[in-house]
This record gives structure tokens, C-alpha cells and sequence, in this order.
């Protein structure tokens, strides 16, 4: 399979993922809780600029490719599972958002495959809603990630309120995605009774 710029950056956030959460098992002694914060920061601020760089590139260079529509999603969604896990650890998020956003995922990512099978996969194509729902997903783990004040204002306090405003329109472009894909939903139950 021949590789191109989108999908070998795609690869590289991937590749990033290991070593975002190798920041937060290396001691104490050799990196502090600011330094992992940076580090970690850092890493994940990268990461999402790629995400946005690699689908600029697809469209810019006319390289957008199957592979690279299936592999950039995984690769965003191993991405945001990897950091809401560590910071589930850190007890930056609680476990019922992390749920909520993990469960999401997982629920619409099925419901494409399932949509995709019966082709109609383009009835729940990614939406406005879903695509904010994602920058507030990213804005919200990068502010929990740096951890530290930021001009005089609690970088926590407004990760947490942003990752509540994605979980709420995380169930919110859910219910969207399947009322989308209701109606093929009950022809199929319909046709197999």
C-alpha cells in the first residue's frame, strides 16, 4: 500500500500515543508533575494539530484515500481514550464523563460500520455537532493536561467545564447519529421479522 504525507502523519499520531503515556509512568525523580503536565501538553497539542493538518493536506494534495478516511478516526479516537485514561488516573476527570465520551465513540463507530454494511453509510457522515463536539473533547484534555494557571486563570476549572460541554454534546450528537439512522434501523428489523 503506497503511503502518502496525510496518512504518514496519521501514523505518527499514533506512534505518539505510547510515548504520551510513557510521560506519566517515568519517576518522579527524572520528570516532575509540572514537567509531565508540559510534556504531556505538548504532546497531545501536537498530536491534535496533525489531526487537523493531515485532512488539510488529503484536500490540498488530492491524496485522501480510504485507508487514510479509516485510519484518521481510529487514530483520533486511540488518541482521546489514551489521555482521558491517564487523567482518570491523575483524578483530573471523573470516570462517568470518561464513560460517557469512551461510550459515545465506541456506540457510533459501530452504528458507521453497521450503516457502512448496509450502504448507507453516508446517512450518518460526520456532522457540524460532531465536529464541535470534538474541539471541545481536544480543547478540554489539553487544558486538564497543563494543569497549571494560565494568565491568572485555573486551566483545571476550565478543562473541566469544557469536558463537561463535550460530554453533553457528546450524548447530544449521539442521539443525533441515531435518529439519523433510525429509519434503516427499523426497515432492517422490520425485513428480518
Amino acid at each position: 500500500m503506497k503511503q502518502n504525507i496525510p496518512n504518514l502523519l496519521t501514523w505518527f499520531r499514533i506512534v505518539l500515543i505510547p510515548v504520551f503515556i510513557a510521560v506519566f509512568y517515568v519517576s518522579d525523580d527524572t520528570l516532575s508533575l509540572h514537567q509531565k503536565h508540559m510534556l504531556s501538553f505538548a504532546i497531545f497539542w501536537f498530536a491534535s494539530i496533525t489531526d487537523w493538518l493531515d485532512g488539510y493536506l488529503a484536500r490540498v494534495l488530492n491524496q485522501s484515500s480510504a485507508f487514510g478516511a479509516f485510519l484518521d478516526p481510529v487514530a483520533d479516537k486511540l488518541m482521546v481514550v489514551a489521555a482521558l485514561v491517564i487523567l482518570i488516573k491523575l483524578d483530573y476527570v471523573d470516570v462517568a464523563i470518561a464513560f460517557i465520551i469512551i461510550g459515545r465513540e465506541l456506540t457510533i463507530s459501530a452504528l458507521r460500520e453497521w450503516m457502512a454494511q448496509l450502504g448507507n453509510s453516508k446517512s450518518v457522515a460526520v456532522s457540524m455537532i460532531g465536529k464541535v463536539k470534538t474541539v471541545f473533547q481536544m480543547l478540554a484534555i489539553q487544558f486538564l493536561l497543563f494543569h497549571e494557571p494560565l494568565f491568572g486563570l485555573s486551566t483545571r476549572w476550565i478543562g473541566t467545564l469544557l469536558i463537561y460541554l463535550a460530554a453533553i454534546l457528546t450524548l447530544w450528537s449521539m442521539v443525533y447519529y441515531l435518529m439519523l439512522a433510525m429509519p434503516q434501523i427499523l426497515e432492517k428489523s422490520r425485513n428480518q421479522n
